[in-house]
C-alpha cells in the first residue's frame, strides 16, 4: 500500500511529516503505549466516554484482519503494472469482471482542511491498487514509527540480550583459548625423525621382523570354466581360453533317426571321394548303449586335440557390432549445393593436336588455347567462334592469360621460352595501352652477379608485335601475380635459377632463390600477401617475398607433385601428383594434408579453384574431370567441408593420354577441359 505518484505528499518535508516526534511520542517502550499531544481541535468523547479516535482505531483494526485474512484484493488484474491504465477511466476489474472507476482525487487544500478537522485523517493511506483509503491502526503506525527509527518493529524483542557462557570452567584442567597455533606446530620435529631413522635402522638389520602374510591354499574348480581368465592370468602375455570343440549333433547319437543312418550303397560311393572330401563319421545305430563298442580314433582325436592346444597359436578377436551405414560420413544433398558444372554444353573444336593448356580471360569473355600443332587460339565463350590464331611454330606447353581486365596480354611458354603477346580484344585505347606496355626499344641483356651467362634475356618479338624472354634453360610453368605487373616461371633443370620472378613495367627479371629443396615443378603468388608457394616434387615451400625467408614447409606424402591450386583465401591450397591422388592443404591447421582423395585411376594433370563458389577440380589422363564442393569457414574452429559432386567424362584418349588442363570460369560456375584429343568442352550447369 502507499500513496499515489507524487500527488498527496510530495512537497511535505521532514517538520511537517505526520510521523515526526511532534504529532506522537513514546513514553514507555516496555509497555509499548502510545501518547499523542493535546490539540485544540477535533477531541471529543464518545456515548461510553472513550476518544472517537480509539473506537476508531478498534473499529479500523477489526476491519484491517479480516480484509487481510480473509477478503481478497477488490481489483482482479493481478501484477499487470498501474501505468497501462494512466490514460484510462477505470484501474481494473474486480471478480464479476465489471470496471473500477477511479474515484477523483482531493487537491492538497481539501487534503489540509479535512487533516484540520479530523485529527485521524494523517493515519488514512491510498491502496493505489485497489484505489481506496485504508486507515491503520495505532498498533500499525507504532510499528511503522520503531521501523523508522531503526528499532524492533515489536518491543517485546530484545535485539541485544546477555551473554550466555555455555562453558563450564570449574574443574577443567585445559580451558578453551583462542591463542594462535605455534610455529612448532608446522616444522618437522627433530626428536620423531631421530625414532624413525632408529626404527629403519633396525629394519634393515633384521632386529624388527614382520609376520609374513599367510599362504592361500591354491584351491581350483573342478568343473570349472576354462573362459574364466581372472583365475588363469600369466605373466607377459594375457590368457586366452582355447576354443571349445563343436557339440555331438543328432547324427553322432547311438540311436539316431533314421534319416541319419546312409544306407549301403550312399557308403560305397564314399570310397570314390578323395579323402578330404569323406565324411569324418559315419552315423551307426544301435539298440541299447550296452552295444556301443569303443570308438577307434579316439587316442588319435585325442593326441589331436592336445596338439592342437600346445602348439597352435590363439589370437584374439574382438567382434564389434556396428551398423555400416554409421560409419559413412553425413554428408549434404548435391541438390544443396548447386550451382556446379554437370553436362557438356559446348565444344570447341579448330586445333589439329592435343591442346595442352587454356586459360580464360578476366572477365569471362574469352579463352586461350595452346597446342602442340604450334598455335595459340583466342576463342569466344557464348559463341564458340575463334577469333585469332597465332602460328608460333613450336608446341605450347603452357599459356596464362593477365589477370588485368585493362591488360588482355597472354604470356605462354612455347618451345623453351617465354612469348608475351597481345591478344588484341578489347577497345582501342586498351590496345593502345597494351602496344605501349609491350613496347621495347632495344634489347639489353640482363647482368646477372656473378658475371655468369643471363637467365633471361629479354628480346622484342617482331612477328607478334611482343616480347619473348629467352631462358637459359627450358621453361615448364608460367604464372602470373593477381595485379597483372609481376610473373614467374619456372625451369625445372635450372639449379640456383629454377625459379625466376619478372616484371612486365620494367622489363626486368631476377632469380630470388639460391638454393631449393627439391626439383621445383610449379610456382604460384598468394592472392592477397606477399607470399610465394614452390612446389617441388615432394614437398610445397612458402617463402615471404618481404622478408626473403621462407616460412613453412608443407609436406605431401606423395609420390611426386604434377600441380598445385591456391584457394582465393590464401589459406587453403590443393596439390595433385602423378600417382592420382589429390591433396587439401590448410596451412593454418598443420603441415600435413588436412584430406588426401584417391580418385583418378592415372596422373593428375591440372587442379584448380574457382574464384567466387566453393568449388575445386581436378583433371586426370583417364580422360575424367571431377568437381568437388570445397567450403572454407571463416570460423577457425570448423574444418573445411569437401564434398564429390560429379564425373565429368567425354574426352577421348589419345596415345595414352586423357585431359591436360582444366580452369574455371572467373564468374559462372562453368569448366573448361582440354582434351588430347585436340578439344575444349565447356560444362555448365
Amino acid at each position: 500500500m502507499g500513496r499515489p505518484d507524487g500527488e498527496d505528499n510530495a512537497d511535505l518535508s521532514s517538520d511537517d511529516s505526520p510521523w515526526s516526534d511532534t504529532a506522537w511520542s513514546e513514553d514507555d517502550e516496555d509497555e509499548g503505549s502510545l501518547s499523542f499531544e493535546d490539540s485544540d481541535e477535533g477531541s471529543g468523547l464518545d456515548s461510553d466516554g472513550r476518544l472517537e479516535e480509539e473506537a476508531e482505531d478498534e473499529e479500523a483494526g477489526g476491519e484491517s484482519d479480516s480484509s487481510e485474512d480473509e477478503a481478497g484484493p477488490r481489483n482482479t488484474v493481478g501484477d499487470v503494472p498501474l501505468e497501462w491504465y494512466k490514460d484510462e477511466e477505470h484501474i481494473g476489474y474486480d471478480i464479476s469482471g465489471r470496471k473500477i472507476k477511479k474515484r477523483d482525487r482531493e487537491g492538497r487544500i481539501d487534503t489540509l482542511l479535512k487533516n484540520a478537522d479530523n485529527d485521524t485523517n494523517w493515519r488514512k493511506l491510498i491502496d493505489a491498487y485497489n484505489d481506496e483509503e485504508v486507515q491503520i491502526t495505532k498498533e500499525e503506525a507504532k510499528i511503522i514509527s520503531r521501523m523508522l527509527k531503526g528499532k524492533t518493529p515489536h518491543t517485546n524483542v530484545d535485539p541485544y540480550p546477555d551473554y550466555v557462557d555455555w562453558f563450564e570452567y570449574d574443574g577443567k584442567g585445559h580451558p578453551l583459548s583462542n591463542a594462535p597455533e605455534p610455529k612448532r606446530r608446522f616444522v618437522p620435529s627433530k626428536w620423531e625423525q631421530k625414532k624413525v631413522v632408529k626404527l629403519v635402522r633396525a629394519i634393515r638389520k633384521g632386529w624388527i621382523k614382520f609376520d609374513k602374510p599367510k599362504d592361500e591354499p591354491n584351491y581350483y574348480l573342478l568343473w570349472g570354466d576354462d573362459t574364466d581368465t581372472a583365475n588363469n592370468k600369466r605373466q607377459g602375455l594375457s590368457y586366452i581360453p582355447a576354443p571349445k570343440p563343436n557339440l555331438p549333433g543328432h547324427e553322432e547319437s547311438y540311436n539316431p533317426s533314421v534319416e541319419y543312418v546312409p544306407t549301403q550303397e550312399e557308403i560305397d560311393s564314399y570310397q570314390l571321394m578323395y579323402e578330404e572330401d569323406r565324411p569324418k563319421f559315419i552315423p551307426r545305430r544301435f539298440e541299447s548303449l550296452r552295444s556301443v563298442p569303443a570308438y577307434e580314433k579316439a587316442l588319435r582325436e585325442g593326441f589331436d586335440r592336445c596338439l592342437d592346444l600346445y602348439l597352435c597359436p590363439r589370437t584374439r578377436k574382438k567382434r564389434i557390432n556396428i551398423d555400416p551405414e554409421s560409419l559413412k560420413p553425413k554428408l549434404p544433398s548435391k541438390k544443396d549445393l548447386r550451382p556446379y558444372p554437370r553436362t557438356c554444353y559446348l565444344e570447341f573444336k579448330g586445333h589439329s593436336g592435343p591442346v595442352r593448356s587454356l586459360s580464360v580471360e578476366a572477365t569471362g569473355q574469352w579463352i586461350a588455347s595452346g597446342s602442340s600443332d604450334g598455335a595459340i587460339r583466342v576463342w569466344e565463350v557464348e559463341t564458340g567462334r575463334c577469333l585469332k590464331v597465332f602460328n608460333v611454330g613450336a608446341d605450347v606447353h603452357r599459356i596464362s592469360w593477365n589477370p588485368s581486365p585493362d591488360k588482355p596480354i597472354l604470356a605462354a611458354i612455347v618451345g623453351h621460352d617465354l612469348l608475351l603477346l597481345n591478344a588484341e580484344v578489347g577497345d582501342e585505347e586498351t590496345q593502345m595501352r597494351t602496344k605501349q606496355l609491350l613496347n621495347m626499344e632495344e634489347s639489353a641483356p640482363e647482368e646477372d652477379a656473378d658475371d655468369k651467362k643471363p637467365a633471361v634475356r629479354w628480346v622484342k618479338n617482331d612477328k607478334f608485335d611482343g616480347i619473348t624472354l629467352i631462358h637459359h634453360k627450358a621453361a615448364s610453368t608460367v604464372e602470373w601475380h593477381s595485379k597483372g605487373d609481376y610473373f614467374t616461371t619456372v625451369v625445372p633443370t635450372g639449379e640456383s635459377r629454377a625459379v625466376l620472378l619478372h616484371q612486365l613495367s620494367k622489363k626486368h627479371s631476377h632469380h630470388p632463390f639460391r638454393k631449393l629443396p627439391g626439383l621445383p615443378v610449379a610456382a604460384v603468388f598468394h592472392p592477397t600477401q606477399k607470399m610465394f608457394f614452390v612446389a617441388t616434387k615432394k614437398s610445397v615451400q612458402i617463402y615471404d617475398l618481404q622478408k626473403a625467408e621462407a616460412v613453412k614447409k608443407l609436406e605431401s606424402g606423395l609420390r611426386e607433385i604434377s600441380s598445385i591450386s591456391i584457394h582465393p583465401g590464401g589459406d587453403n591450397l590443393i596439390v595433385g601428383s602423378k600417382d592420382g591422388k589429390l591433396c587439401w592443404f590448410d596451412t593454418d591447421l598443420s603441415t600435413k594434408p588436412y584430406k588426401m582423395l584417391k580418385n583418378h585411376s592415372k596422373d593428375i594433370t591440372s587442379v584448380t579453384f574457382h574464384r567466387r563458389y566453393p568449388l575445386f577440380a581436378s583433371s586426370s589422363e583417364d580422360c575424367t574431370a571431377y568437381v568437388f564442393h570445397g567450403m572454407v569457414y571463416a570460423d577457425l574452429n570448423q574444418n573445411p567441408l569437401i564434398v564429390p559432386l560429379e564425373i565429368l567424362r567425354g574426352h577421348l584418349s589419345s596415345d595414352r593420354r586423357g585431359v591436360l588442363d582444366c580452369k574455371f570460369h572467373p564468374r559462372q560456375p562453368w569448366l573448361f577441359t582440354a582434351g588430347a584429343d585436340s578439344v575444349i568442352r565447356l560444362y555448365c550447369e
